[in-house]
């Protein structure tokens, strides 16, 4: 797979991504085919949910909260997977209800700011699956935006890829707004969508965040180790699970 094919194309998910491909700073590459980040799965079916099962996925780590769950239901046939729900947002908002003249990117790192200390267990675990699964893994959110780009953020730390290959795969996002902004309408017919950067993720957002980590941790890594509580083991098997030389 080439980094061209970095989108996986289905029609009812907008947001599937593999995470192969970008190069760590000790001249490794993350392995391709082994870790995806996607939007919501339970929009899969159809022609969509045979392509979700020819990726050969194992695991399903769903980052929404259990009423999210409820609501727009989880991966099909849930049981064939190892399936786990780690829900790392803590204080739901409702982005399509934003004022437009707050400032839309600081605005999200601070919510940003609220997961990473209030989901610490739950950012934990999810890395520690990723970790110790034998076999392809996808994590996701409801538009593989925020909470799925905050924890692709992570894993790509722990990995050693360079900042700036981590705020451009956040930045791809980007090319599913329109179709994101375009779900929420049609799911929302009785409102106006009055938030201008609905669906919007510029690498700005990320950086803000990571920004903020360092200043309070001394790095992103720093924080994870320290506050998450990443051990070295667990970033041990990180490397040698999605790392080629």
């Amino acid at each position: 797979m080439s980094a061209g094919q970095r989108h996986v194309e289905f029609e009812y998910l907008h947001n599937f991504r593999d995470l192969g491909g970008y190069r760590a700073v000790d001249g490794r590459t993350v392995a391709w085919g082994t870790l995806y980040r996607a939007d919501s799965l339970g929009k899969l079916r159809g022609a969509d949910w045979d392509r979700f099962l020819a990726l050969g996925i194992r695991t399903v780590i769903d980052l929404r909260y259990p009423w999210e769950i409820e609501a727009k239901g989880r991966v099909p046939e849930a049981e064939r997977f190892t399936y786990a729900n780690h829900s790392i947002e803590h204080r739901p908002y409702d982005q399509a209800a934003i004022d437009p003249d707050v400032d839309p990117w600081r605005y999200l790192a601070d919510r940003f700011a609220e997961v990473v200390e209030d989901g610490v267990v739950e950012i934990r675990e999810t890395i520690e699956l990723i970790a110790s699964d034998a076999g392809p893994t996808v994590f996701h959110c409801t538009s593989g935006k925020d909470r799925t780009g905050l924890i692709a953020a992570f894993v790509l730390t722990l990995l050693g890829v360079p900042e700036e290959q981590i705020l451009a795969d956040f930045a791809l996002t980007e090319l599913a707004t329109a179709r994101l902004r375009a779900d929420w309408e049609a799911a929302n017919p009785d409102r106006t969508l009055g938030w201008p950067a609905y669906g919007r993720a510029p690498q700005t957002v990320l950086s803000l965040v990571l920004a903020d980590l360092t200043a309070r941790y001394g790095s992103p890594a720093r924080y994870l180790t320290e506050r998450v509580g990443i051990t070295p083991g667990t970033t041990a098997r990180l490397r040698a699970r999605l790392l080629l030389a």
